[in-house]
């Protein structure tokens, strides 16, 4: 018998390119300054931004190397799929601590190919050659908060 999934109602209208960028972005983030994921972010169709806490501020070379990592992973054309994993399942592999309190039991695991996966109930591309160029439009740091914002060229 197939199980029933129930997901919580989601009330945000992304846009999908730039939803899926900032996945990319928090796993890049992750894996070049061994941070978390954003800790707060605004995705919009035009310009977005992400903020990271890190110890000192990045060099503009980094700052490059984000984009030229995002970009890169981006040319890859990797397939974006979706799976389901309960609560008890996810809290092994991922941090749920932001997770709502009337989180359903049942979790969406968006995958960008093996690059990042992470629980989210939004909307994505479904290759990511549907995304465009990741341009970094702009970056500051104040009192250990990263912010980047950027958009998308098509």
């Amino acid at each position: 018998m197939e199980r029933k999934i129930e997901l919580n109602v989601h009330n945000k209208q992304e846009y999908p390119p730039m939803h899926t960028a900032e996945h990319i972005l928090n796993q890049t983030m992750v894996r070049l300054f061994h941070c978390g994921r954003a800790v707060s972010a605004h995705i919009e169709r035009k310009k977005s931004k992400c903020d990271y806490l890190l110890k000192q501020k990045p060099t503009a070379e980094q700052i490059q190397e984000i984009e030229n990592k995002v970009n890169d992973i981006i040319l890859q054309n990797l397939p974006v799929s979706v799976e389901y994993l309960t609560q008890e399942e996810a809290e092994k592999m991922f941090d749920l601590s932001r997770l709502p309190k009337d989180a359903s039991q049942t979790l969406r695991i968006v995958k960008i190919g093996d690059y990042d996966a992470c629980p989210c109930i939004g909307v994505h591309v479904n290759n990511t050659s549907e995304i465009g160029r990741f341009n970094i439009v702009s970056s500051d740091f104040f009192d250990g908060r990263l912010r980047i914002r950027f958009n998308l060229l098509i």
